[in-house]
């Protein structure tokens, strides 16, 4: 290849590449903060319901942004994919900050407390990571390479 940026290599797909590590990652998480947030709710709900209702929260966004970011090139999962990881960069600082100002706020700990340390810190980098990824993967025309035209 003569080094020239084809339409095709920013075709805006968030699940190939490194979106697919970013999508076993995000699915992995997605699957243990389920489980977790199932347990609880089902076992404890009434000693914790913020901290466990924000444990469900965070499995169900993290599961939308799964499908949403192995989807992201299709209609309009791209712009859900924005949202939930959004929503997740929004929520783990917001409840890691609380918990660290007040760490009998929420009585149990969730995946976001203490920006997701208990899971080793995943929960705080995750969101970031894939709010880039969804930049750099953002679609783009032709006409924003202008070599493009050509390599066509």
């Amino acid at each position: 290849m003569d080094g020239s940026v084809t339409v095709e290599q920013h075709s805006g797909r968030t699940g190939r590449g490194l979106g697919r590590v970013l999508v076993t990652v995000y699915g992995i998480l997605a699957f243990a903060a389920t489980g977790r947030s199932t347990f609880v709710l089902v076992t404890k709900f009434s000693e914790a319901p913020v901290a466990y209702s924000l444990s469900t929260l965070a499995a169900l966004v993290y599961i939308l942004a799964t499908v949403a970011l192995a989807l992201g090139g299709r209609g309009s999962w791209r712009a859900v994919a924005w949202a939930a990881v959004s929503v997740e960069a929004v929520g783990v600082v917001t409840v890691g900050t609380l918990s660290l100002l007040d760490p009998a706020a929420f009585g149990e700990s969730t995946v976001w407390s203490r920006y997701g340390q208990g899971y080793g810190f995943v929960p705080l980098v995750l969101p970031f990571v894939g709010l880039w990824w969804l930049w750099r993967t953002r679609p783009r025309s032709a006409d924003a390479f202008p070599d493009a035209k050509e390599a066509v």
